[in-house]
């Protein structure tokens, strides 16, 4: 097991996780906005739908392969964007980076991560896509896609579901900002945390100083004042079409946009030259309320699965709940809190053992459907207790293999 991690699934290292960061840090990795309704709910909702299984498969040679954008990947995961996984451990972003390529999958940067693009690419590797919000003035965001053009990413997640900041009253209370500013409240936080204290905020201190946006251009840091994190990014409310026609000009490669839950804006995005759809709420974080991305995934897939590759996050944490969205038409699932909490809990070791504990899931959970590999799934396999999560179209079971037989990986 991972670095003697004694974690059996997401939830232990969620556990390890709160044990050895600062209240403060670990409620703005955890939590969600306001009365956490959504948060809620984009767990409950895997509990509405319930598994059909198959007998008399061969399933001894199956596997997790999946093809995204055209290039082979060993799981059905990517790592989701996350602007505190340089808080959570010294570099965090190198950490989930290096447990990613090790994994064989895709590793989103975000543009609020502690660690520089550029420094990600060259000490880390592996397939490497960048996340950017909209900034006020668009030349800033702009920058951005042109550095990573340069640094060597493959695929451009654009968030379009922050144009205003999430009201995470938690953040206020605990007193962490960014840039990091003291208060006697986050001082006696950090205090009681020596290992935190010392692995991650001195560190900083003694070689780069207080963490900031490592991405953000000069001038962009230069209009950041401190304030709640969540708050203290900068956010522009005023986006339109035009924007990601602009982008798809300036980035040659796949750009996917983040944060649809409509299935007309889903298709008008790829009108406009998006080649991916991530099905998001932001993992709960900014509207109280909203619908959980598996609710409208469906619909979704319906509209654009077979114009666009077709992503999901926001609440996962189990391999079962990975493989139901799959069941409903993902192409892949985006982790993001999962591989915080293994970041948290013992930096690249910890990230590599989320990963590994999806893997044995989801392989366990292949097993018992009757399936050989991803491709096999489709809503046949669940039962649904919520009529409106039931797709449109289910198709029929397929054909049973013939005992004595084996199935095709």
């Amino acid at each position: 097991m991972s670095a003697n991690l004694k974690a059996y699934n997401i939830f232990d290292l969620r556990e390890l996780a709160l044990k050895r960061v600062p209240r403060g840090v670990f409620e703005f990795m955890d939590r969600g906005t306001e009365d956490e309704v959504s948060l809620r709910n984009n767990r409950a909702v895997f509990d509405r739908m319930r598994f059909r299984t198959r007998t008399f498969v061969d399933v001894s040679k199956r596997n997790q392969d999946t093809t995204i954008f055209g290039v082979r990947h060993k799981m059905p995961l990517v790592i989701a964007p996350t602007g505190t996984a340089g808080l959570l451990w010294y570099e965090g972003e190198l950490a989930l980076a290096r447990a990613a390529r090790a994994a064989g999958i895709p590793f989103t940067l975000a543009t609020g991560s502690m660690t520089a693009m550029e420094r990600v690419a060259d000490e880390a590797g592996g397939e490497l896509w960048f996340q950017l919000y909209l900034w006020p003035d668009r030349s800033f965001s702009h920058e951005l896609v042109e550095r990573a053009k340069a640094a060597g990413y493959k695929a451009l997640f654009v968030t379009v579901d922050g144009v205003s900041a999430g009201n995470r009253e938690y953040n206020i209370r605990n007193g962490f900002t960014i840039p990091f500013t003291f208060s006697t409240r986050n001082v006696v936080d950090m205090v009681t945390h020596p290992r935190w204290l010392l692995g991650v905020m001195l560190r900083y201190l003694v070689t780069t100083g207080m963490p900031m946006y490592a991405n953000y251009p000069a001038a962009a840091k230069a209009k950041l004042t401190a304030g709640p994190m969540g708050r203290s990014s900068l956010r522009t409310d005023a986006i339109n079409w035009g924007d990601l026609d602009a982008l798809r000009k300036i980035w040659p490669h796949k750009l996917i946009v983040k944060g649809i839950l409509d299935p007309q804006d889903a298709a008008t995005a790829v009108d406009h030259g998006a080649e991916g759809i991530c099905v998001s709420n932001h993992g709960g974080r900014n509207l109280d309320g909203v619908v959980s991305p598996i609710e409208v995934l469906p619909e979704i897939v319906d509209a654009v699965g077979k114009r666009a590759t077709v992503f999901a996050d926001s609440g996962f944490r189990r391999g079962t709940d990975v493989v139901k969205a799959l069941a409903l038409g993902a192409h892949a699932v985006m982790i993001g809190r999962s591989t915080l909490y293994g970041v948290a809990a013992g930096g690249e070791a910890g990230a590599a053992r989320a990963l590994e504990i999806y893997r044995e899931e989801i392989s366990r959970v292949l097993a018992l459907l009757g399936c050989c590999g991803i491709a096999d799934l489709g809503p046949q396999y669940l039962q649904f207790a919520d009529p409106h999560l039931r797709p449109a179209t289910l198709p029929r079971p397929g054909p049973r293999p013939v005992a004595g037989t084996k199935a095709v990986a």
